[in-house]
């Protein structure tokens, strides 16, 4: 009976809910629409102006020209923001992956120290893992694929 009660009353919030949201879609939405209309009349109105000012084929090619260029400064800041957000993830990345190597070390290193060869089992990898620091911290930075020839 209470749970009924429990899930009737749930359902009925999730339905408000999807109601105040699609309301807020189709304001927003409208709104969107409305003020691209805008910024559609006034560049229409600016090229009446300049095309007034300085004849209509010189205003419909600068503002061609102007928002071609535009266009390539968006793409451009696209670009660099792009790459700059792959390095961090990839920064962030390893980050990650070394923070869960080490959790993953430290929780089993109790357990291999109190087996037989615990001693051998954990100094083996860590001689691993210290000649490959090693190797990383030395090696040219031609080699950063491992690749000879590229």
């Amino acid at each position: 009976m209470l749970a009924s009660l429990i899930a009737s009353i749930a359902s009925s919030e999730i339905g408000y809910g999807m109601r105040r949201a699609r309301g807020a879609v189709i304001a927003y939405m409208s709104a969107a629409l409305l003020g691209l209309c805008g910024v559609g009349f006034l560049v229409g109105a600016a090229f009446v102006w300049v095309g007034r000012r300085y004849g209509t084929l010189e205003a419909a090619i600068g503002f061609g020209i102007g928002f071609l260029v535009l266009a390539a400064v968006i793409l451009l800041v696209h670009r660099l923001a792009s790459a700059a957000r792959v390095r961090e993830d990839r920064r962030r990345r390893r980050a990650d992956l070394a923070a869960l190597g080490t959790s993953a070390v430290l929780a089993a290193l109790p357990t291999l120290l109190r087996s037989k060869g615990g001693i051998g089992a954990v100094l083996g990898p860590v001689v691993v893992l210290a000649a490959y620091a090693i190797y990383r911290e030395n090696r040219k930075p031609d080699d950063s694929d491992g690749v000879a020839g590229d």
